[in-house]
């Protein structure tokens, strides 16, 4: 969809965002949470405290995802931001890490929603050539991401949130590790040659 625009998430478009994520709060009430409290936390916080978090990320001006309009309307999210922010990726544990430098841990992208009405129209990859741009403009160094090999896994719908692997090589990123069967990939920020 070409005639997509893109706004961050902020305190003028959080009413948008929860119109987006409906009364499940996207995937299961996640309010886009999961990677950002460790395991016993995330298991532990009502739906409500979950969506606390993420207005307070809003609220805070941390701009913590991206939104897709068509119009007026929102039509697809997803969420990019440093990876210290991140509480579960963080862990020297976490399967996600991958080559990760801890004193420069980048960006990620590790989320996307798009409502089943919209889904199979290009917003998913459109938010995230909109991520990198994102990122890029804040400065970040690089950004990695955790997505889904559809032709090797053969996931379901519901199971696709961090993207596939084919969206992100189509957008530059580079496959640089396999954690089992999902991928890791980077994608670095240009250089520029000044003369």
């Amino acid at each position: 969809m070409s005639s997509l625009i893109y706004r961050p998430a902020t305190p003028d478009t959080w009413d948008d965002l929860v119109e987006l994520f409906g009364p499940s709060g996207a995937y299961s009430n996640c309010w886009c949470t999961w990677w950002i409290l460790p395991s016993r936390a995330w298991e532990a916080a009502k739906p409500e405290e979950r969506r606390d978090i993420l207005h307070e990320l809003t609220a805070e001006g941390r701009e913590p995802g991206i939104l897709a309009y068509d119009g007026p309307a929102p039509v697809g999210w997803v969420s990019v931001g440093p990876r210290t922010r991140y509480a579960r990726m963080m862990s020297p544990r976490a399967w996600v890490n991958g080559p990760l430098d801890f004193d420069n841990p980048g960006w990620v992208v590790n989320c996307f929603f798009v409502p089943r009405e919209h889904r199979g129209d290009g917003i998913a990859a459109g938010l995230l050539r909109a991520a990198v741009e994102f990122a890029f403009d804040r400065r970040a160094t690089y950004l990695v991401g955790h997505p889904i090999d559809a032709e090797e896994s053969k996931p379901g719908a519901a199971t696709l949130f961090p993207g596939t692997l084919s969206m992100f090589l189509a957008a530059g990123f580079t496959e640089v590790e396999r954690r089992g069967t999902r991928p890791v990939v980077r994608l670095d920020r240009p250089t520029h040659s000044r003369s």
